[in-house]
């Protein structure tokens, strides 16, 4: 049975009965229950979260969400999304630009340009789009002097890549990335599994 804090974690739009979505007092109210925890579970488990709440002797649910808490996952998600985006960042040099990468990435900016960690070969048309999309959050940042766009761009890259990672590797993470935030469309992975890799055992080793 999953803990009351992990449940209150999950986005609510995750928790639905076809096409409606559970009221979100009546989902506080199931947190605060044993029975209700159960149920909510069980539920989850039957959708989008079946390899985090499936039976496991040797695995409690809670397990993945003490290992990757929300900050840490996101800070292991943008790290993902810089990289994932190391074509685009690579091609940009205009000064102005550079500053407001590095100011908005930290070291961040330095894993894109580190070709030993991915040599930036991707597909010419999925190169395409990587432009376009960085270049609007790239227009928009700078517009509104805020690095706002920027994240959300290589969050949401960051996010898609560690899920297909992920169901590879640890299907109760991709479950547990996904329920933290609402369900929506996604942006195509693209990343060889050996950089993803790379990217979380840094993290993972550097949290333990």
């Amino acid at each position: 049975m999953a803990s009351s804090a992990l449940l209150a974690d999950i986005e609510p739009g995750w928790l639905t009965d076809g096409d409606a979505v559970l009221d979100v007092e009546l989902a506080a109210h199931a947190r605060d229950s044993a029975l209700g925890r159960r149920m909510l579970a069980a539920w989850l488990a039957q959708g989008q979260a079946a390899a985090l709440f499936a039976p496991d002797p040797g695995r409690h649910p809670d397990t993945t969400r003490t290992r990757w808490p929300r900050q840490r996952l996101a800070a292991l998600v943008r790290d993902i999304g810089v990289l994932a985006h190391a074509p685009a960042i690579r091609a940009e040099t205009g000064r102005d630009p550079v500053r407001r990468l590095k100011a908005a990435l930290g070291n961040g900016y330095l894993l894109a340009l580190d070709r030993t960690v991915w040599d930036g070969h991707i597909e010419r048309a999925q190169q395409a789009v990587l432009a376009a999309g960085f270049a609007r959050a790239l227009a928009k940042s700078t517009a509104a002097d805020d690095p706002q766009p920027m994240h959300a761009l290589f969050d949401a890259q960051g996010r898609a890549e560690l899920v297909a990672w992920a169901r590879r590797r640890d299907p109760a993470l991709a479950d547990w990335c996904l329920l933290l935030h609402p369900p929506g469309p996604a942006p195509a992975a693209h990343l060889p599994e050996k950089p993803v890799l790379r990217v979380y055992t840094h993290h993972d080793t550097r949290a333990a």
